[in-house]
């Protein structure tokens, strides 16, 4: 038998099992009013749609059971009582160890009947640092404060108090703070090594620059038809990625760490790539043990699989950069590896700018379009920010952004 006629058998079969299907639900449905077959279609299709819903969502099925468990256990009424009591207990030993007030001090509660002279208020201020007990300017803060030399200090206050009353929303009217933060996100994009297409944005902090990137990929999956993104990164990975992943209705899928390096297991990370995964994460390095993650081979599966990396270098950032001028050099791990697409790094900690400081670098201006929000329809401000790129390595202008 050659191959048409056996495609043709096979043909002939399916159809003969089709109108054998076809028959049998006609057969069952001859008893039944056109009523009866409409509802119950429509009852099947609801009841498919909901468990469609309830099986595949962004929170496993596993974590969403233990928390209607959890709920179920809180509401016997000596166990909830119990757990609620515990919990109390344990919100006010950290209330105490937050801040203790020193005897006769008390809080403010309401506004002064008269306002206070300009000393009242410095010997407020001053009362405030007597609760300070940690000798933060001895060091040893680490994750709070990472210099307090005075001269430091001194400079910043200054620099600070010249530009208190500025607002970098209205760039035409303090041209200074623009150009401020171009130059930071442009000598930020060169330490990372980062071509003359890179860009960023200064940033509140740590925190909001990770938001920023997660935020650019999970639109950036939208985009791709994603309705589910998700963040694969190392289980050592900071704290934000899952605020970021609890904002903007991502799934954070933690990948275990290598037991002898604690570095993140790459072969359990390219595993987790499915087609719902937005982005990769690495971390250069991680907070819990300082460990620089294996970023060249994470940014292969990137290339491999067409994903963004971010790689988190919020907390030694501006110290790493400078490792192979102090005789130390490390892999590379930023800019210069292809398949890294965006940086985090803070410059309140190491790069020495107060809280809170910090930048998001994108290989690529395309990355930074799906960072930005814009709300073109709102009746407020009639001069919105406008969006720049930083200035390219030769020190041209900035040109005009896009919204």
């Amino acid at each position: 038998m050659d191959y048409w006629s056996a495609l043709e058998v096979y043909r002939e079969m399916v159809l003969l099992y089709l109108d054998q299907g076809r028959l049998q639900v006609n057969t069952h449905c001859s008893d039944l009013e056109p009523w009866q077959i409409i509802g119950a279609s429509v009852i099947t299709t609801l009841g498919a749609v909901w468990i469609n819903g309830f099986l595949f969502q962004q929170e496993s099925l596993l974590s969403r059971i233990k928390k209607l468990c959890f709920r179920l256990v809180r509401k016997i009424p000596f166990v909830g009582a119990t757990i609620q009591t515990q919990l109390n207990k344990a919100l006010d030993d950290m209330s105490a160890s937050l801040c203790t007030l020193k005897e006769g001090m008390s809080y403010t509660k309401q506004l002064p009947s008269k306002g206070l002279s300009q000393s009242q208020v410095l010997d407020k201020i001053r009362e405030y640092e007597t609760l300070n007990e940690v000798k933060w300017k001895n060091g040893c803060v680490s994750g709070t404060v990472y210099w307090g030399d005075e001269s430091l200090t001194n400079l910043l206050v200054k620099v600070y108090g010249d530009f208190a009353w500025s607002n970098p929303l209205h760039p035409d009217i303090f041209p200074g703070v623009r150009k401020m933060e171009a130059e930071v996100v442009r000598m930020s994009c060169t330490l990372f090594h980062g071509g003359p297409n890179s860009c960023g944005a200064v940033t509140s902090g740590g925190t909001e620059s990770i938001l920023m990137a997660c935020k650019a990929y999970r639109d950036m999956a939208y985009e791709r038809g994603i309705k589910y993104p998700e963040i694969v990164a190392p289980v050592s990975v900071h704290a934000a990625f899952d605020k970021a992943a609890h904002y903007f209705r991502m799934k954070l899928v933690h990948i275990p760490l290598d037991k002898k390096t604690m570095k993140v297991d790459v072969k359990a990370m390219r595993r987790a790539i499915n087609k719902n995964t937005a982005m990769l994460v690495c971390s250069a390095p991680q907070f819990p043990h300082g460990i620089i993650d294996p970023i060249e081979e994470v940014a292969k599966l990137a290339v491999r699989y067409s994903l963004p990396l971010h790689v988190d270098a919020c907390l030694g950032g501006f110290l790493i950069v400078f490792m192979a001028k102090a005789g130390y050099p490390l892999a590379p791990y930023d800019f210069r590896v292809k398949g890294v697409t965006s940086i985090s790094a803070d410059t309140h900690k190491y790069g020495y700018a107060p809280k809170g400081s910090s930048v998001i670098l994108y290989s690529d201006k395309k990355y930074r379009h799906y960072q930005y929000f814009v709300a073109p329809d709102w009746q407020g401000e009639s001069t919105p920010r406008p969006l720049w790129q930083a200035p390219g390595p030769e020190g041209s202008s900035p040109p005009a952004g896009r919204p």
